[in-house]
């Protein structure tokens, strides 16, 4: 069996601007992001062990925030999950795969959860 270390996090709500219907378009809606990303894995994790074996997890949240171009409308929320996808990977080359999911906020009329999830691995 491998090893393998998965950050995350989880439920994290953002403004985008997204969606294909006029009443999307020109208005940033919110999502509510979950990310999780498989690192190469250290041989030990000591309590001295530096942040530097690992990632940030603030690494996470600010490429579903402040790395989304600002005035930039995504069509599809595949895109934004796309586009938090690329930021990890040029981020970090320990990033293996990286799985996004991202719930439409605004679209929910009994609290229902719409949405998508996109997984990629390093290519």
């Amino acid at each position: 069996m491998t090893d393998s270390l998965i950050l995350e996090v989880a439920d994290f709500e953002h403004n985008v601007l997204t969606g294909i219907y006029s009443e999307e378009t020109g208005k940033p809606q919110p999502l509510r992001i979950t990310i999780s990303v498989r690192l190469t894995v250290a041989d030990r994790y000591e309590p001295d062990t530096p942040l530097e074996a690992s990632k940030n997890y603030m690494d996470l949240k600010f490429a579903a925030s402040d790395a989304l171009p600002e005035g930039v409308h995504f069509k599809l929320i595949e895109a934004v999950a796309d586009h938090i996808c690329d930021t990890l990977f040029v981020q970090d080359d320990r990033v293996e795969a990286v799985t996004v999911k991202i719930v439409k906020l605004a679209i929910a009329e009994a609290d229902e959860k719409i949405g998508m999830t996109l997984h990629r691995e390093r290519r």
